[in-house]
């Protein structure tokens, strides 16, 4: 559900007389408080194997619970897009990150209590210390690795995600410096 179908009253003073302002704020007749929705910064990984297989997370929590997911999350309050990577990584696969390289940004709409939140994805790619003891805690159920010609894009929940993955590898190759 949008935000301006959800928020009817103003946060600030209570009143009902809160309006659409425009597309992406709602503004108080009473006190004048103006709400803007923007959106929220969050975080994936492409990490792979030494065999070159991508690693695929299973959504352990809702929204999407039970499709495949690439691990990552949302940006805490002060902390950077390769902070919060390198968390959610060590949050949901018990891992630590080696080193990593930012790729590319999609934007998202993350269904989440009722509310349609927009979002913005950073893509990185993720070098593990260990790939092989990964331990899926957190929303992670499961997590596994799959050959990166067999990747079925469709089975991914979130829209950024599956996008994502159906343009991998190419956004990494899409980076290198051209000889011409």
């Amino acid at each position: 559900m949008h935000f301006s179908t959800l928020f009817t009253h103003c946060p600030v003073c209570g009143s009902e007389k809160f309006i659409q302002n425009n597309i992406k704020s709602k503004r108080c007749q009473d006190c004048g408080f103006v709400y803007y929705v923007n959106a929220s910064a969050a975080v994936a990984a492409f990490i792979v194997n030494k065999q070159g297989d991508l690693l695929v997370c299973r959504r352990g929590k809702e929204p999407e619970k039970g499709t495949c997911d690439l691990p990552g999350g949302f940006v805490d309050e002060n902390e950077s897009a390769e902070e919060a990577i390198t968390r959610e990584i060590g949050e949901e696969l018990n891992a630590t990150v080696n080193s990593l390289k930012y790729l590319f940004s999609l934007p998202n709409e993350y269904e989440y209590s009722g509310m349609t939140v927009p979002t913005l994805d950073m893509f990185y790619e993720c070098m593990l210390e260990d790939t092989d003891n990964l331990n899926p805690s957190d929303d992670v159920e499961d997590c596994f690795f799959v050959a990166v010609n067999e990747l079925k894009p469709e089975l991914f929940g979130l829209k950024s995600i599956r996008k994502a993955v159906g343009m991998y590898p190419k956004p990494l190759r899409g980076c290198e410096k051209s000889d011409k």
